[in-house]
C-alpha cells in the first residue's frame, strides 16, 4: 500500500464507515437504486471505506407476495447490474440488500461490491416467522443453500453464509454480514464471524418500529459490539416502506467494543449517510490481550475453520482524511460532570477499601503518613481519614506529619498544617533539615556547609530523611506507613527509590494518575464532604504548582511559593498521562500515540473540558511538542524506571486503565531498552 499522510486516519488503523438510510419506494428498483447510489457517491466522496444499506433496500422489505413475481425480479436484477457496474467509479464498498433467486429458491441476501466486482452474497440465516412476520411464505433460509457460488450481474460469486470479507490494505478491516433477525438469536451468524478474525459486524435491517423497540435494538448492538470485540453496523428500512399493517423508522447505528460512536434520526423523511471512524487498532489490542476470548476460539475451532475468506482491496483515499473521532485529552477523567462525579466516588471508594482492609488484616488502628501540602499527600490523607471514619475508629489514629526540608515554601506548609487541622487528624511537625545536613556532612557533600550544590544527591537525602522517619515514627506507634506516590510519578520513575517516597506499609494512590487526583480533590471539595475550612485549603493545593520541593530559589530561600517545577522535567501531567493511558492500556506503537495526542490536543477550542480547567489555562500542544514529551515519557517508562515499579510495595488497582504492579497489569525487566519505541517514534513522526 503506498505511504499516507501522517494526518491521515488510514495511516493509524481508523476506517471510515456509512450506514446509510435511503428514501425507497415499495417494488420500485429503478428508483431505489437512484436513491442508493445518491447516498454511495456521498459516502465516497467523505472518504467512507464501506457503506451499508438495509435489509431488501433495492426491493423494499414490504413487497410481501410481489417477491414471486417475475417482474420484480427482473428489476431487481437490472438494479443490481447498475450499483456493479457504477461502482467501478465509486471509492467505497457497497453493501446492498437485494431478494436473489438461486437453485430455484428465492433468498433475502446482503450482496457486497466492490470497483465493478460483486464480492459476495450471503443470504440470511434465520427468518422469522411470529406475530407480524412469516418470511418463510416468501424466503429459503441459508440452511436451505446448496452451492457455494452464485451468479449476480453476470459474475459467479461467493455464496453463503460463511463468508469474511478481509481488507488486503488495511490491518485488522474484516467485515461479515448478516441480516435483521439473524442478530437477535441467541448464537449470531456474527459471534461465531468474530472469533473467526471479523471486526466489522454488519447488520442490514428491515426492523419495524413499535414503542421500545429502538431502545432494544440499541441496546443490543451496543452488546454485541462489547462480547464480540468489535464494530456492529446496522441500518434499518425508513421512509417509503410500506405501512399497511407496520410503521418503520430508519435506526441507524453505528457501535463499537460497548460504546455507540454514532446514531441518526429516526423517522427522518429525507436520505440519511450516518458516518463514523472506526478504531480498529483498539479492538485489536483487546482481543491480543483478553486470553479467553482466544479461549472460545479455540472451543469453536472446528466451525471457524468452515468459514471462507473474501479478500477485498479497500478503496482508502490517497490523500489527508482527518480523523473525525471524539479522542478525549483527559483519557483517565470523564468530562461529563455527572459520570465524572460517580467516577470519583468509586474511586476513593476503592481506596478506602483497600487500607480498611489492610488495617484489619494486621490488627493496627493507627497510620503514618508525610503531608506536603502538595496533590498526592493530600488525597492520601483524605483516604486515611475516610477510612477511621469507616472502620470507627477516631481521625486522631491518623498521625500526619508535615516535614520541611531545604526547599519547602511558605505556602504549602501553611496549606499542610491548616488541611491537618481541617480533618482532625493528629498533626504534627518534624524539620528534617538538620537530619538531612549532617547526612550531607557525613557524605562530604558541599551543600553541608553552605555551598549551593543542588544535585540529586543533595535532593534525595531529604525525600530519604522524610520516608525514613516516617518508618520509624510507625515502629514507634504500632501504625502503618501510607505512601502517597500516584501513577503518573510511577510511570516517570519520578519518585527517589527504597528509602524514599518510592516505599511505603501500603499506598492507595499508586493507580491513580495525577490528572485524576485534581479532580478526586476538587469532588470532597464541591460535595463539602469536610465541611468549609477543609474545602478552603483543598482549593489552594489545586492551585498550587506541582513541585517536589527539593531545591530552594537562590534568591530567596524561603520563598512563598515552589521553586521547582516537575512538568518543567519530566513533561505536562495531562500530557503524559495521556501518553500513558494508550501505551499501557493498548500497546500502541508511538507514531499511533502521537497522531491521537495531536488530534485532542492540537486545538484548544474542539472537543470537550472537564470544567476544573478554566478557559484561559486549557493548553494546546503542536505536534513537535508532542513528540519531545513523548520520547522523554519513553525513555523514563520502558528503560530507566521499570526497577523501581519491579518493587512497589501493595495498593489497589482502581481503573481499567491499568496499573503498574508488577503482581497485577504491568510485568516488564528492568534493563530493556527504549530504542525501538524511540526509533519508531522518530521515523514516522514528523517534527511538525
Amino acid at each position: 500500500m503506498r505511504e499516507l499522510p501522517f494526518e491521515s486516519l488510514y495511516r493509524h488503523d481508523f476506517a471510515r464507515v456509512a450506514v446509510a438510510v435511503p428514501r425507497v419506494r415499495v417494488a420500485d428498483p429503478a428508483y431505489n437504486v437512484e436513491q442508493t447510489l445518491a447516498l454511495a457517491r456521498e459516502a465516497a466522496a467523505d472518504g467512507v471505506v464501506l457503506t451499508v444499506f438495509p435489509e431488501l433496500g433495492l426491493s423494499c422489505y414490504t413487497a410481501d407476495d410481489l417477491f414471486h413475481q417475475d417482474a420484480l425480479d427482473d428489476a431487481v436484477q437490472a438494479a443490481l447490474a447498475r450499483v456493479v457496474a457504477e461502482s467501478a467509479d465509486l471509492d467505497t464498498v457497497l453493501v446492498v440488500g437485494a431478494p436473489v433467486r438461486a437453485q430455484g429458491r428465492l433468498f433475502n441476501c446482503a450482496v457486497a461490491v466492490c470497483r465493478g466486482a460483486v464480492l459476495g452474497a450471503v443470504p440470511k440465516s434465520y427468518l422469522p416467522n411470529y406475530r407480524e412476520f412469516y418470511e418463510k411464505r416468501q424466503f429459503a433460509a441459508a440452511r436451505e443453500n446448496l452451492d457455494t457460488h452464485v451468479t449476480i450481474a453476470g459474475q459467479r460469486v461467493p455464496f453463503g453464509a460463511d463468508l469474511l470479507f478481509v481488507a488486503n490494505n488495511l490491518d485488522g478491516f474484516v467485515f461479515h454480514l448478516e441480516i435483521c433477525e439473524d442478530g437477535w438469536v441467541p448464537l449470531p451468524p456474527s459471534g461465531y464471524a468474530a472469533l473467526a478474525g471479523a471486526t466489522v459486524l454488519v447488520n442490514l435491517s428491515a426492523s419495524n418500529i413499535v414503542i421500545g423497540k429502538a431502545d432494544y435494538r440499541r441496546a443490543l448492538c451496543t452488546s454485541h459490539s462489547a462480547r464480540y470485540l468489535a464494530a456492529y453496523l446496522y441500518s434499518a428500512a425508513g421512509h417509503g416502506e410500506s405501512t399497511t399493517d407496520l410503521a418503520w423508522d430508519g435506526q441507524a447505528l453505528v457501535c463499537e467494543n460497548g460504546d455507540l460512536l454514532a446514531e441518526g434520526v429516526r423517522f427522518a423523511d429525507h436520505p440519511q449517510l450516518v458516518t463514523a471512524d472506526l478504531d480498529l487498532r483498539r479492538l485489536a489490542a483487546d482481543r491480543l490481550r483478553t486470553s479467553s476470548f482466544a479461549d472460545n476460539v479455540h472451543d469453536h475451532r472446528e466451525r471457524l475453520a468452515r468459514l471462507r475468506r473474501v479478500e477485498v482491496e479497500l478503496p482508502i483515499p490517497g490523500g489527508v482524511v482527518e480523523l473525525r473521532r471524539e479522542i478525549e485529552r483527559f483519557p483517565y477523567v470523564p468530562a461529563d460532570p455527572a459520570v465524572r462525579n460517580d467516577r470519583c466516588a468509586e474511586v476513593q471508594h476503592i481506596q478506602v477499601e483497600g487500607l480498611s482492609t489492610r488495617l484489619r488484616a494486621t490488627g493496627m488502628e493507627r497510620v503514618v503518613i508525610g503531608v506536603s501540602g502538595g496533590l498526592d499527600s493530600t488525597q492520601a490523607l483524605i483516604v486515611a481519614a475516610e477510612t477511621m471514619d469507616r472502620l470507627g475508629l477516631p481521625r486522631a489514629n491518623v498521625l500526619a506529619y508535615t516535614m520541611p526540608g531545604f526547599a519547602t515554601s511558605t505556602r504549602t506548609r501553611t496549606d499542610a498544617h491548616r488541611l491537618m487541622d481541617a480533618l482532625g487528624v493528629t498533626a504534627q511537625e518534624i524539620d528534617i533539615r538538620p537530619s538531612a545536613t549532617q547526612m550531607l556532612r557525613d557524605l562530604g557533600h558541599p551543600a553541608a556547609d553552605g555551598v549551593p550544590q543542588y544535585d540529586i544527591t543533595y535532593e534525595n537525602v531529604q525525600a530519604g530523611e522524610r520516608t525514613s522517619h516516617l518508618f520509624r515514627l510507625a515502629n514507634q506507634h504500632g501504625a502503618l506507613v501510607v505512601g502517597t506516590g500516584d501513577l503518573s510519578e510511577l510511570a516517570l520513575g519520578w519518585c527517589t527509590f527504597g528509602v524514599g517516597d518510592h516505599m511505603a506499609h501500603y499506598s492507595v494512590n499508586a493507580s491513580v494518575p495525577k490528572t485524576l487526583i485534581k479532580y478526586l480533590i476538587a469532588w470532597s471539595v464541591e460535595t463539602g464532604q469536610f465541611g468549609p475550612a477543609a474545602g478552603e485549603v483543598l482549593t489552594s493545593i489545586l492551585q498550587t504548582e506541582i513541585s517536589p520541593e527539593l531545591v530552594p530559589d537562590n534568591a530567596d530561600p524561603t520563598t512563598a511559593a515552589p521553586s521547582q517545577s516537575s512538568e518543567a522535567t519530566v513533561g505536562p501531567y495531562e500530557l503524559q498521562d495521556f501518553h500513558l493511558y494508550y501505551l499501557l492500556r493498548f500497546g500502541y506503537r508511538p507514531s499511533r500515540i502521537a497522531y491521537l495526542a495531536r488530534h485532542a490536543w492540537a486545538d484548544p477550542n474542539r472537543g470537550r473540558w472537564p470544567d476544573l480547567i478554566p478557559a484561559d489555562q486549557r493548553n494546546a500542544y503542536e505536534l513537535a511538542t508532542i513528540k519531545r514529551w513523548l520520547a522523554e515519557f519513553l525513555r523514563r517508562f520502558v528503560q530507566t524506571s521499570q526497577f523501581k515499579r519491579s518493587t512497589l510495595p501493595n495498593a489497589p488497582k482502581v481503573g481499567s486503565g491499568g496499573s503498574l504492579s508488577p503482581r497485577g497489569d504491568w510485568r516488564a525487566p528492568s534493563d530493556a531498552s527504549a530504542a525501538a519505541w524511540l526509533d519508531e517514534l522518530e521515523r514516522n513522526v514528523p517534527d511538525a
